[in-house]
């Protein structure tokens, strides 16, 4: 790598080139191996295994928010000397991916039917092969930390292996089973679905309310239907066996409308007497409910449309139509014949293919299925016995243990070329099946056609990813993992299916910790989308800002469980930050020319800043350690931001210029000693969130022996930097500091012209501090002369700060007239009332006095003390200057 190790610091270039540094500090930190885990033996072990992006296209800015969480995660651990795994990988997303490329080929008026199924996926191969590609670039230009030595993808051979050898397992201990049962099925991709792979979205449409006339003429029964064209397939109307109305028909036959085909009427306990006419149709093969009814009365099952979702030959003369085209027929149909008694508006649920858009049909057919309840128990006695896992912020846990508790058996077949296909075969000929890892030997076995769904896989990532199930090194040293980052959007998905299968699997949980982030929104909380037109891409976040300002604004605009709101003006704040740091660190490196790392004493002539900062920052270094153990990034933020710019920048290294360009070397080395000491651990501390920027900047700077930043060990409070007494001294300086400056601009004294300052302290401390540092008061508040005087009388025309300890006086001969002070200061007494009534009434609350801890109350009363004083002085000078 180039750059490290540096005898002497090397000047910064006067601004940061974000694009440069970006493509050089990652080439090195590849090339240096420092991301690759399994240098640390003796270290404990952290493990993140990347929710694996699907390779249908490019990152977009979720992705961004979930990778940057990740990868500030894995970066502390791995600067806290943590052997720190975080594993990489990709999709193959099955429906998602093939859907691509078919839609590619539609362009060259191709069909994967006409190439077949081997040239087929060799295109899919390809297309894999292209976005893979571009995802790892993606990795790249944001900088992580990923250990691409372990990369895996969920169609390589370990991992087909792992779902092999799950699928075996599971169908052996009868926990896979292949059935008839009625499924969710997407007539654009013609495959099967899951439950979850269903989007419900509310439609306006109609209730139809049929007249279904008993077989013997002897009157009729009414049943409502929202989708008429189904009752082709009906072949029973259910009523409940105990309503009055209807038990005598129970056992008669009605004749189906249309079709002229006749059907019972049946009595079951699934319909409610309550709702609607009290009689239900039954269509056993087009919804799930009556396939249960049907089931229980060994009722016909009538398929009446096919995999397109057009009319079959079971649907008489609505043969060929598309389902939309024949409600409207059969609708026309109805009211012709009399039997379509009422149309009443109505708005329901509609399923909707998650993948397609497509509205989905409930349908029968032959699919494998996981029969969840055994696996479900096991995850609630997991989590409900304290050996679950920790989900951040807690709400989820109940999100995910209603869903589970509620689970129906999984269907995971897919009718599609793309993905694991089952390892099942049939003998020709027979109903023998044979299932195993491996093909069958002998003639005639045909495997099925049908392959996984992508959630099967991705289920097992966090053991399969480390050689499960072989018993590799890397799984025995890695797993469980500890961490898992991830969108509320897909608990159900895949968080509580890794979660099942690891246990029944590992006998483990797979995490630790399941850290849970929101959606990234537009700027008015809108989700982003192609149709609005919304959406943001990273990588033009980078181009215009570089990494660190996205980084730095995803992570910090972020609270656990919460969507953020995307906003351009945020990200230039952060790159504001960064120039921020560049400047300052731009300053230190020019006055550390020839400073070297043994040259640091810290317990030498230390200034009250020196002592101040170094206190602030070892309070800052243990609270932000808290807080990245806790994942409160966005508290991590505003700490590290309110460090950098306000006490560093803003005050520090202010006040360091006096020692730096004085004449006293003691002084001046210890203040370089100092400047050294809190840049190169503040930038450990930022490293995570801007690791381009503190790579950059720590390789120029003076530090311990060591490569890269990224195996710098990160900062550890130590006590014995404890200052309380430099704090307080400071504090006074920069009040009374602030204070002068703020009376100046109120009354419009340009910084550039010198005042006159007269300072009463009303403490023997106070005038202590004030009188050790007289030079800094002169400096910051630009003074013509300074008098520090504990017994003089305040001047009869002079503008007036009070703070705590002092009362300042700024004579104003000539500068402003006695009204405008006079104003300005009865505006402070309102504040300073305000102040004394809100401590007032929070002491006068019983319930507060016993709640609150007895320092907390002290705290509260000092405060109060300290606001009557200043209240006092400052209505006892509007009297003098009214006077």
């Amino acid at each position: 790598m180039s750059d490290i190790n540096q005898n002497k610091p090397l000047e910064l270039p006067t601004t940061y080139d974000p694009t440069g540094a970006e493509q050089k500090w990652y080439e090195a930190w590849l090339e240096g191996g420092f991301f690759k885990a399994g240098s640390r033996p003796d270290a404990p072990k952290y493990t993140i295994v990347i929710p694996p992006p699907n390779v249908t296209g490019m990152l977009h800015i979720g992705h961004a928010l979930d990778l940057t969480l990740q990868d500030i995660l894995i970066r502390f651990k791995r600067m806290q000397g943590f052997d720190a795994l975080w594993v990489p990988g990709t999709d193959h997303a099955g429906i998602a991916t093939q859907t691509k490329v078919e839609s590619k080929l539609r362009e060259e008026g191709l069909s994967r039917y006409d190439l077949g199924r081997e040239k087929f996926l060799e295109r899919v191969w390809d297309w894999k092969e292209q976005y893979a590609g571009s995802i790892r670039k993606q990795w790249s230009k944001m900088g992580l930390s990923l250990d691409y030595s372990r990369e895996r993808f969920t169609l390589d051979e370990g991992l087909s292996k792992a779902v092999r050898e799950v699928f075996k397992r599971l169908y052996d201990k009868g926990l896979i089973y292949r059935g008839k049962r009625i499924i969710n099925w997407d007539p654009a991709a013609k495959t099967a679905l899951s439950d979850i792979e269903v989007e419900y979205k509310e439609v306006n449409g109609h209730l139809y309310h049929l007249q279904y006339p008993l077989a013997d003429g002897s009157g009729h029964l009414t049943v409502a239907t929202t989708r008429p064209e189904t009752m082709l397939g009906d072949t029973a109307v259910a009523v409940h066996p105990e309503d009055e109305r209807y038990k005598h028909l129970i056992g008669k036959m009605l004749r189906l409308p249309i079709v002229g085909r006749e059907i019972p009427v049946v009595g079951d306990e699934y319909v409610d007497k309550e709702f609607g006419s009290g009689a239900v149709k039954i269509t056993p093969a087009h919804d799930p409910n009556d396939f249960e009814v049907g089931a229980r009365h060994d009722l016909p099952q009538i398929i009446v449309m096919d995999e397109s979702g057009r009319m079959n030959d079971q649907a008489g003369p609505y043969e060929g139509m598309d389902r939309a085209d024949c409600r409207k027929a059969i609708v026309k149909d109805l009211q012709e014949q009399g039997v379509l008694i009422r149309i009443e508006d109505h708005v329901h649920q509609v399923g909707h293919s998650e993948r397609s858009g497509a509205v989905v049909e409930p349908y029968l057919s032959t699919q494998w299925f996981v029969s969840m309840k055994p696996l479900a128990e096991a995850a609630i006695n997991a989590q409900r016995s304290g050996n679950g896992v920790n989900f951040v912020p807690d709400r989820f846990e109940k999100i995910y243990l209603h869903w589970i508790e509620n689970v129906r058996d999984w269907c995971i077949s897919r009718q599609l070329w793309w993905g694991h296909r089952i390892p099942a075969w049939y003998k020709e000929g027979t109903d023998e099946i044979y299932v195993g890892t491996e093909a069958p030997e002998g003639e005639g076995w045909v495997q099925d056609e049908d392959v996984l769904d992508t959630w099967f896989s991705s289920a097992l990532w966090p053991f399969s990813t480390l050689g499960w199930p072989e018993s590799t090194e890397d799984l025995k040293r890695y797993y469980p993992t500890d961490v898992l980052v991830t969108g509320y959007d897909i608990i159900y998905f895949w968080v509580a299916r890794m979660i099942f299968t690891a246990l029944e699997f590992t006998g483990e949980s797979p995490f630790k910790d399941v850290l849970i982030h929101g959606l990234v929104r537009d700027a008015e909380g809108r989700k982003m989308s192609k149709s609005l037109g919304n959406g943001v891409d990273p990588f033009e976040v980078i181009e215009k800002y570089g990494a660190d300002a996205m980084r730095y604004m995803l992570s910090t605009g972020n609270t656990p469980g919460q969507d953020l709101r995307f906003r351009w003006e945020k990200v230039e704040q952060a790159r504001n930050f960064a120039n921020k740091i560049w400047n300052a660190s731009r300053f230190a490196l020019m006055n550390l020319e020839g400073f070297k790392v043994e040259n640091i004493d810290l317990t030498g002539s230390l200034s009250t800043a020196d002592r101040w900062i170094l206190h602030r920052f070892h309070e800052t270094a243990r609270d932000v350690t808290r807080l990245m153990e806790t994942y409160e990034f966005g508290e991590t933020g505003r700490l590290l931001y309110n460090f950098i710019w306000d006490d560093l920048c803003d005050w520090y290294i202010e006040f360091a210029k006096l020692t730096l360009y004085g004449e006293e070397a003691a002084a001046k080395a210890s203040t370089q000693s100092v400047i050294a000491y809190v840049l190169d651990r503040t930038l450990r501390l930022l490293h995570p969130f801007m690791p381009y920027l503190s790579e950059e900047i720590w390789q120029h700077l003076p530090h311990e022996a060591g490569e890269t930043i990224t195996l710098a060990a990160w900062p550890a409070y130590d006590a014995a930097f404890d200052a309380p007494e430099a704090v307080q001294e400071m504090g006074l300086l920069m009040d009374a500091i602030r204070a002068v400056r703020n009376v100046r601009a109120e009354v419009g004294v340009t910084p550039g012209k010198k005042v006159e300052l007269l300072a009463k302290p009303t403490t023997e401390a106070s005038a202590g501090i004030l009188k050790r540092n007289e030079e800094y008061l002169r400096r910051f508040c630009n003074t013509s002369s300074l008098t520090l005087d504990a017994s003089l009388a305040a001047p009869e025309k002079a503008m007036t700060a009070i703070v705590t300890g002092v009362e300042l006086y700024l004579p104003i001969a000539g500068l402003i007239d006695i009204g405008q002070e006079i104003a300005r200061l009865t505006k402070e007494l309102a504040s300073l009332n305000a102040e004394v009534d809100r401590v007032e009434k929070k002491l006068a609350n019983e319930g507060y006095i016993a709640k609150a801890p007895a320092n907390v109350v002290e705290q509260e009363r000092a405060k109060g003390a300290d606001y009557r004083d200043k209240r006092d002085k400052v209505l006892a000078r509007i009297e003098e200057l009214k006077n």
